[in-house]
């Protein structure tokens, strides 16, 4: 089987294409056959080793991935050779089989297609982990998501209006504010390139409050970061929620008299480690995830589709900021 491998620290261009023998399932794990992988910002971090895991090299990029199950180890009961699954794998993804904790798999419903469904669980799963158990979102609430056109961006504006609150979506372009809008956003703002000087944040924290309304917005979703994050903040209302979710643009640096004077909370949101340490609120946040699905509340929307032989590029295509929806690697 052939898999995409990162053999040295380095960018997309560094990684090779190789054959390797098909796994084994051990105890507890199945070997899934790969029919498609997404692409999230974390692969563009882990090649580098700029990420919270350090996989031991060679190791493949990808942590989402849907399939069919191939074969099962001992003691497996939640899935069976032939079922139709997605899984959160971390990394390893970009290959045409993949062994896996049969834990990480769940079964996806027969109308879901797998480049729909390799396009799910990360970004959903963030946005849904952030805006119902860290933000605790509530209906008629608003919601500001920056990156609105990306991959959990897109997600976070679809859940926000699904649970039912007013989202405001910020980007980077009017076609991303479209998109956006297109998936439920009820307004949007574009906001310029950055860096920015003192003058620039004050200009742009002006443009977010502009769009916010007088009394603030009560969730800010930041999956952008950088010199985003400051103008976005002095946006929220009196006991605002401030999301962490990402910094493509850059880890930045917020005055913390800025939440004292809002009575605001800043949130982290590392859905990875939420997974492992809380797996039944996981589980039930997939189900209910499934039923948002079924009804018609949420879709992945996959831009670009790369075949396992151009992944790097996929990569390098989301590092550009430029993607919008998810991307994805299909393994036939």
């Amino acid at each position: 089987m052939k898999a995409l491998l990162s053999k040295q620290v380095g960018g997309p261009e560094t990684l090779v294409l190789e054959d390797l023998p098909s796994p084994e399932p051990g105890k507890g794990f199945a070997v899934v056959s790969v029919k498609a992988c997404g692409v999230n910002y974390p692969d563009v971090l882990i090649i580098e080793d700029k990420y919270q895991f350090k996989p031991a090299r060679p190791f493949s990029p990808g942590g989402e991935i849907a399939g069919v199950v191939k074969a099962v180890g001992e003691g497996v009961t939640n899935v069976k050779v032939g079922d139709r699954v997605l899984g959160n794998t971390g990394w390893g993804g970009m290959a045409e089989e993949l062994a896996l904790e049969a834990g990480r798999l769940q079964k996806i419903p027969d109308t879901m297609p797998f480049d729909e469904a390799a396009a799910f669980i990360m970004t959903y799963g963030t946005s849904y982990h952030a805006l119902k158990e860290r933000a605790k979102i509530k209906a008629g609430e608003s919601l500001l998501v920056l990156g609105a056109a990306g991959g959990v961006g897109l997600a976070a504006v679809e859940l926000g209006k699904a649970m039912g609150a007013r989202v405001i979506a910020a980007a980077s372009s009017q076609e991303k504010v479209d998109l956006a809008m297109k998936h439920g956003a009820e307004s949007g703002v574009v906001y310029p390139p950055g860096p920015f000087d003192r003058d620039g944040q004050k200009a742009l924290a002006e443009m977010f409050k502009q769009a916010c309304g007088p009394n603030g917005v009560d969730v800010i979703y930041d999956g952008v970061g950088g010199d985003y994050a400051e103008p976005a903040f002095r946006s929220i209302a009196w006991e605002g929620r401030y999301l962490v979710v990402g910094f493509p643009a850059g880890i930045p640096k917020i005055p913390l008299n800025l939440p004292l004077l809002k009575g605001a909370d800043i949130v982290g949101v590392f859905w990875g480690a939420a997974v492992s340490k809380d797996p039944k609120q996981h589980q039930e946040n997939v189900r209910e995830l499934f039923d948002l699905h079924s009804a018609g509340k949420i879709k992945p929307f996959v831009s670009e589709r790369f075949p396992l032989a151009r992944a790097g590029e996929a990569i390098t295509h989301l590092a550009s900021r430029k993607a919008m929806g998810k991307v994805v690697v299909t393994m036939d």
